[in-house]
């Protein structure tokens, strides 16, 4: 029987819980991965996915929609008393913010957009799933694949008592698959 021992990647990329989720963001883009362990002291905590870092920027605080120095709707001139040659009504839009025309694409690789700021203001703790997904070395593709299946996650981190020795993916699963087939 194929065991996780013998899919698995050993070289884990992990964070810490202070990561900021810019950090973690970057990190993902980077390495062209779905998820990664938070780690302290040796101790994985939680996990933190693409999925927890959308999750997050959904419940989020997204674009700006004031200034301190915004005036109220109704002293602004309507357009029918707006005077050619004056300073434009749309202009008090775009002064909410610089780039709101933007591609969001281009704004986030600013380091000074309002979402980058957010994301640099928040940590891999405050996101990371910390109900997590461990199996032993020796468990079989099979049953690692029911567990995943089971639980709802894309990796499983595969342990040795406390210590995290490496981790497998669904991607992990299929080369498995793939190339030993669907025996036990």
């Amino acid at each position: 029987m194929v065991t996780l021992h013998e899919i698995m990647s050993v070289e884990v990329v992990t964070v810490s819980p202070d990561a900021s989720l810019r950090d973690v963001a970057e990190l993902l883009a980077d390495r062209h991965i779905s998820g990664v362990p938070v780690v302290a002291n040796g101790c994985v905590l939680g996990v933190v996915s693409a999925t927890d870092l959308l999750e997050f920027d959904a419940v989020g605080r997204g674009v700006p929609r004031e200034r301190p120095e915004q005036i109220e709707w109704a002293s602004w001139p309507d357009s029918e008393t707006w005077v050619e040659g004056e300073e434009a009504p749309s202009t008090y839009f775009a002064s909410m913010w610089d780039n709101a025309g933007a591609d969001v694409g281009a704004r986030l690789r600013e380091s000074q957009s309002a979402e980058w700021d957010v994301l640099e203001e928040h940590a891999a703790s405050e996101v990371m799933t910390r109900s997590l997904c461990c199996l032993s070395p020796d468990t079989g593709v099979p049953d690692a694949a029911e567990y995943m299946l089971r639980a709802g996650v894309h990796r499983i981190l595969v342990t040795r008592g406390e210590r995290l020795v490496g981790m497998v993916t669904t991607t992990d699963i299929v080369k498995a698959v793939s190339q030993y087939g669907l025996g036990g």
